[in-house]
């Protein structure tokens, strides 16, 4: 017995399972109204019981509906039907994304490590799409493998912002700053101490993913959740070089940087992180011991290296062919020996204990970054001035914001620095525009490179059917011809697909027939079959020779029809 399908919201057909996380399941889908494939994203029935994953699966959406880019997972729609039923008895929230064919970069890394030039191609694609989300303002918290798919034509998306957060949204009650979230082997220190975090903490989960990418392992393992995220805070990480001898000691630099503790001696956002990455074929190849240094710098001293020590000091008591030239110390000084060293080792450890459990101190000098995002660049002046800072106004293009107002700041909001320090003001000099070329009527092929040529993106393509136009012909875009628009812009294209539909004539008369088929550019080839029999009327279709549905545009029908006795 074949079971129906299920539909959501009369509009999708939900098929296969095709992914499943820990709060929802991914199906593939289908869109009925505008016939193309979807993936749908449904809360797990259990959990869309408990409000607060409700809220959090709709802050999802939210976050993800707010950003159009090429490296991204759209989301094309989204319902919560909420204790009322929908038309169908769904109940469980649901988003609509974007289709991706191809394969995720966890089954990838799982095949082995690596080139250096594939490991770069696939971060810089992630790097772009944190770029523009925390442009956006949002900050993803959960980068890893299974959150990026490698395309089939070799592309990256970044999908699940199921646990992201608006940077300016201090309302939120879901995903709280102070609430670890995320994935153990890949979350930043401050995620491990429950402590605030910005968009730094995307570009540390990115360098872990680059390690691993290029190791075919992670920079941290363990037993447990607690025992990785414990090494995330305290251990040193070993270079990626040392794991895998072929690759370049310029990587090391730049994984290194990515994965330090303090976020202030990360890259400051995604754009230096990539730079730093195309930056490798060219620059200077640092030396083991300058790596050294650099570890040094970013982690204080390595403990691997007290242990080596020791181990040397071991061996060297151990020597057996050094010749003794005087008797040993006396039994009891030697027992006295090792209890006066028990005592200090054990008052060390008790002061290291003390210490790393001791908050940090801040200076009473320091003040924090107010949030200045969005305000007119005199009302951002005026903030920091207030606060004892002094504003560093720099300008750039932006689409999202107005003229005059503020982008972003560096450091971010929040952020603890000394009174009088200068603070970077990212300030919109508006959009850059550009003129809408014409593209309806060209080939797809033709229109996606005016596209390109003029900086702008190839968005979604839509295939509809058109009695007039062959096939791959672009029929509408959505922009307008000769509007302005910004560079990057998103353009989506209706395509014609050299089909008509054509419906069952059987019953219809000839002329009502061959009406209906030329208007759509059919020709209809009518063929007398003889006089009716019982139960035929005169001048009826009685059979066409294609099946009903779609047919290619110009093509030919034949209708076959009776005639009186």
């Amino acid at each position: 017995m074949t079971t129906e399908p299920r539909i959501l919201a009369d509009r999708y057909r939900v098929d296969e399972v095709i992914g499943k996380g820990g709060m929802a399941q991914v199906h593939r889908g289908y869109d009925l109204t505008l016939g193309r494939e979807v993936a749908i994203k449904i809360l797990d029935p259990e959990l869309a019981r408990d409000t607060a994953f409700r809220t959090r699966f709709r802050l999802e959406a939210q976050a993800a509906s707010r950003m159009s880019h090429p490296s991204i997972v759209r989301v094309f729609d989204a319902g919560d039907p909420g204790a009322a039923p929908g038309a169908n008895g769904e109940t469980e929230p649901y988003i609509v994304m974007e289709l991706v064919h191809g394969t995720l970069l966890k089954d990838v890394i799982a095949r082995g490590p690596l080139s250096v030039e594939d490991a770069i191609r696939y971060t810089d694609g992630i790097l772009e799409a944190l770029d523009y989300s925390h442009r956006a303002g949002v900050v993803h918290r959960d980068i890893k493998p299974g959150n990026v798919m490698i395309t089939d034509k070799g592309t990256v998306k970044v999908m699940d912002f199921g646990i992201a957060r608006a940077v300016s949204d201090s309302s939120s009650t879901v995903a709280e700053t102070t609430q670890i979230i995320g994935t153990a082997a890949y979350f930043s220190p401050e995620q491990a101490k429950g402590e605030s975090v910005d968009s730094r903490t995307d570009l540390y989960s990115t360098g872990v993913v680059l390690y691993e990418m290029l190791t075919a392992r992670q920079p941290f393992r363990g037993d447990s959740p607690v025992a990785v995220a414990y090494q995330h805070v305290s251990e040193t990480p070993v270079p990626p070089s040392e794991v895998n001898e072929e690759l370049p000691r310029a990587l090391d630099a730049v994984v290194l940087r990515a994965l330090a503790k303090d976020p202030y001696q990360r890259f400051p956002d995604a754009g230096s992180f990539r730079m730093a990455l195309q930056g490798i074929t060219t620059g200077h190849a640092p030396t083991k011991k300058e790596i050294g240094a650099l570890t040094s710098e970013l982690y204080g001293s390595s403990p691997r290296q007290a242990q080596e020590t020791a181990r040397s000091l071991r061996q060297l008591s151990t020597d057996t062919t050094m010749t003794r030239t005087q008797s040993g110390p006396p039994v009891a000084w030697i027992w006295a020996g090792v209890a006066l060293l028990a005592v200090l080792l054990v008052s060390v450890l008790f002061w290291v204990v003390s210490l790393s459990m001791r908050p940090p101190e801040t200076p009473s000098s320091s003040v924090t970054v107010p949030n200045l995002v969005d305000l007119t660049v005199a009302k951002a002046k005026t903030e920091l001035k207030d606060a004892g800072l002094v504003a560093d106004v720099r300008h750039e293009s932006s689409a999202d914001f107005e003229v005059d107002h503020v982008i972003r700041t560096q450091p971010g909001t929040n952020a603890k620095v000394s009174k009088g320090e200068s603070i970077i003001v990212y300030v919109s000099t508006g959009a850059d525009t550009i003129d809408m070329p014409v593209i309806e009527g060209l080939s797809q092929d033709d229109a996606t490179k005016v596209l390109k040529d003029n900086g702008l993106v190839l968005g979604t393509i839509e295939q509809t059917n058109d009695p007039t136009a062959k096939a791959g012909t672009v029929l509408h875009s959505s922009q307008q011809a000769g509007t302005k628009v910004a560079p990057g812009t998103t353009v989506n294209l209706v395509v014609a697909n050299g089909k008509v539909t054509v419906e069952d004539m059987t019953g219809f008369t000839m002329d009502a027939a061959t009406k209906k088929l030329e208007a759509l550019s059919l020709t209809v080839t009518p063929t007398e079959v003889g006089a009716c029999t019982e139960g035929q009327s005169p001048n009826t279709v009685l059979s066409m020779t294609v099946s009903p549905g779609e047919v290619p545009i110009l093509s030919t029908v034949g209708l076959s029809y009776c005639t009186a006795g």
